[in-house]
């Protein structure tokens, strides 16, 4: 049986972010107001130990800004601070988030020495135009080059796509999901665009400039994204930003926040197999498809979302759902009509 595990996280908002992208604003996304130090690190750490069982395998993980693009002396200070936890076998491993243009091979060479395990790359999109408009200021062939490079030297990789970015498409959206493909990530984070306060975005958005990415956008085209990286065999270890009381109390002005959205794609993906099952012949009468055990939450749907569905388009009298043994994951199949 795998050990448990758990993060530690640090944040470290706008440290090292060379330029101030259209859709961000670190400290509300984060909650975080103060950036780190080596005695944040030291009392985050202590404190957030204390709370986790034992047996369980913890990470520190630096997020929040671009850590590598800071000053030497500040990363090796903050990494530094972590060595005792990982000296004493209470922390397994670090990890930490950057920019796709601020890794070389004197990077690298930092990164392996502090016993960084895992790097997150915050790639966006593998769309000039999108990173453009999105005042991003790295290149696709910038991500292509660090995860080349990351994976050479034997890092775990994590890439970060967004969806609705300006100039963005579902179909350019699912242009980034195939090329993170190619580049054999170990796990991907997508994070449908939120419109925030105190962002250029938002002031786009007021201004008519910028079309919001709704709740319906993010989960129509996150629920294809998520089949293309099941199918890869890439776990999407995050879908959505994680909620805060910052982000719940209204600094989430618009766009696709939802503190449950990763539930919301799987509802939709659901219902996107059972649709594949069901024929307009069939209207007005009932319906019973078999899933796997478990999963009976996500195949009704929050509010029963995918029997009202399938009962309107359809016609469908009733809708209900069995749990089989024999099915696992994903699987749907039709019982009984």
């Amino acid at each position: 049986m795998r050990p448990k595990r758990a993060i530690i996280p640090i944040f470290v908002p706008h440290l090292g972010c060379p330029n101030m992208c259209v859709f961000c604003n670190q400290r509300r996304i984060s909650g975080s107001q103060i950036p780190a130090d080596a005695e944040r690190v030291y009392n985050d750490v202590i404190s957030g130990l204390s709370r986790i069982p034992d047996g369980t395998a913890v990470s520190i993980a630096f997020y929040g800004g671009s850590f590598t693009a800071i000053p030497a002396e500040q990363q090796e200070e903050l990494l530094g601070a972590a060595q005792p936890f990982l000296a004493s076998g209470a922390v397994e491993s670090l990890r930490l988030s950057t920019r796709p243009d601020a890794i070389n091979g004197e990077i690298i060479e930092r990164l392996l020495h502090y016993g960084v395990r895992t790097v997150e790359l915050g790639v966006q999109s593998m769309c000039g135009d999108v990173l453009r408009a999105s005042k991003r200021g790295h290149t696709p062939e910038d991500a292509r080059l660090s995860a080349k490079l990351l994976k050479e030297a034997g890092f775990e990789l994590v890439l970060q796509m967004m969806t609705g970015l300006p100039s963005d498409t579902p179909e350019k959206s699912e242009y980034t999901a195939r090329e993170f493909i190619n580049m054999n990530p170990d796990g991907v984070r997508i994070y449908p665009t939120v419109i925030i306060k105190e962002t250029e975005l938002y002031d786009l958005w007021v201004q008519g400039k910028y079309k919001e990415h709704t709740l319906e956008d993010a989960v129509e085209v996150c629920s294809k994204l998520m089949e293309l990286f099941d199918g890869a065999g890439i776990p999407v270890i995050r879908l959505g930003l994680n909620p805060t009381d910052e982000l719940s109390g209204g600094d989430a002005v618009a766009g696709a926040y939802h503190p449950a959205l990763g539930e919301l794609v799987l509802n939709r993906r659901y219902l996107k197999r059972e649709r594949a099952l069901v024929s307009k012949a069939d209207g007005g009468r009932p319906m019973v498809f078999g899933i796997a055990p478990g999963r009976m939450s996500a195949a009704v749907g929050q509010k029963r979302c995918n029997v009202i569905a399938l009962q309107s388009e359809y016609g469908i009298t009733r809708v209900s759902f069995k749990e089989m043994k024999d099915l696992n994951g994903m699987d749907v199949v039709r019982v009984q009509s």
